[in-house]
């Protein structure tokens, strides 16, 4: 086939999950129970902080934008993988392909400093308890949530002007379930090295440093928890940081596996595993991991939706 520029390719083919035919119903039945719970779970989440006074502190504020990254981070993808199964067409626009890239890798990118933001509260709550209105004041934790949002739309910018780039040969296929980078790039017509440069390096550093900051967090907080020898105090805070290292390490994992340790051509099954593991599983997950099970969650969930008493009844 010959190579043609990206204003001439009109559409992809994208190869979709590898399940047979008759599992198709089960497997879209299940994927979107999964992104109604996603959506829900992480839109009740906003309500609940934007309702509740209570809730109006740095650790609420911070979780509030990573609710609404997961609900967007799953809102790239699965809706048109959804369509895709319903309708057995796996084809998608370029101009459609480009702009999930671009999605994609921003609140990708997006969840990992905030994940790292959030870490540092926690930090700052058990290592400084007394300085921690002071230091965790309202100015400082807008410019952190602004510098998440503004990093991660530098990032996805920059690996979405190099993308486009790059020529295409007419009846592209790209063999994932959604326009992933790295299959794009490794299904285009022209040399992809400073592509892939980019993401070994600079992708390398957005991938690290957010990392490295919430290990660097929570090995502070267990050498301030680990001064005072209380098996309850202990478990309190394993408790806690368990399930959020947890989730830290799935998702970091998972990313892991599809970008820096990729699946050999016989065993792509795995990386889009591991993909719909940090893409779909990990954005279900945090609501009750963060907050479903925070008392103060809790509190708010059942001031919300209590029934009162009709004055009729009185």
């Amino acid at each position: 086939m010959r190579p043609k520029n990206q204003s001439s390719v009109s559409e992809f083919l994208l190869l979709g999950l590898p399940i047979r035919p008759q599992q198709q119903c089960v497997v879209f039945t299940l994927f979107l129970g999964v992104y109604l719970t996603t959506v829900l779970g992480n839109l009740l989440i906003i309500l609940l902080i934007r309702l509740n006074s209570r809730l109006h502190t740095p650790m609420y504020f911070f979780l509030s934008h990573l609710a609404f990254s997961d609900v967007a981070f799953s809102s790239v993808t699965v809706p048109k993988m959804l369509r895709n199964m319903q309708i057995q067409c796996q084809s998608i626009t370029y101009a459609g392909c480009v702009s999930q890239v671009y999605f994609f890798i921003f609140f990708g990118c997006l969840d990992s400093f905030l994940l790292a933001v959030m870490s540092y509260d926690r930090y700052v709550a058990v290592c400084h308890p007394l300085h921690y209105t002071t230091i965790m004041r309202d100015e400082l934790c807008i410019i952190l949530v602004a510098g998440c949002w503004f990093l991660s739309c530098a990032h996805a910018l920059l690996h979405t002007l190099l993308l486009d780039q790059l020529s295409f040969c007419a009846g592209t296929v790209i063999p994932h379930f959604f326009c992933d980078l790295s299959a794009v790039l490794k299904s285009s017509c022209s040399d992809t090295s400073l592509n892939e440069l980019l993401i070994f390096t600079e992708a390398g550093l957005i991938f690290t440093l957010p990392l490295g900051g919430i290990l660097g967090s929570y090995i502070c907080m267990a050498a301030i928890i680990l001064k005072v020898l209380s098996f309850k105090r202990i478990f309190k805070a394993l408790s806690t940081c368990g399930s959020h290292l947890f989730v830290v390490f799935l998702c970091y994992g998972t990313i892991a596996g599809v970008y820096y340790f990729p699946s050999s051509g016989n065993s792509k099954v795995k990386g889009i595993i591991a993909s719909l593991m940090y893409m779909v599983v990990t954005p279900m997950l945090n609501p009750f991991i963060y907050s479903l099970r925070n008392k103060d969650m809790k509190r708010a969930r059942q001031k919300l939706f209590r029934t009162k008493d009709s004055p009729w009844c009185r």
